[in-house]
């Protein structure tokens, strides 16, 4: 299967926050499923982190324009249960 086919088989909800449901959110909100799709979309093969944390730094989104992310959480506890999880 070519990486520009890969399509998740199944979706779910987060339940509880963990790094990979903080970066996760952070795709989430610039638009994209997860880090794969960004990749196929914006064709790079790196996203920035912070180096201290492992979170996503910066995100383009599909009309150019940037988010840029703190290097602490912002995902809180009450936004956790919208992050959706896919499975491949």
């Amino acid at each position: 299967m070519a990486t520009s086919d890969v399509k998740p088989k199944s979706i779910s909800r987060a339940k509880k926050w963990s790094e990979e449901i903080e970066n996760l959110y952070r795709f989430q909100q610039a638009g994209y499923r997860d880090e794969i799709e960004y990749k196929q979309v914006k064709q790079v093969a790196m996203v920035d982190r912070w180096p201290e944390t492992g979170y996503v730094k910066k995100l383009q989104r599909r009309d150019n324009t940037f988010y840029y992310y703190n290097k602490q959480r912002e995902c809180e506890d009450k936004e956790v249960h919208k992050v959706k999880v896919y499975a491949y």
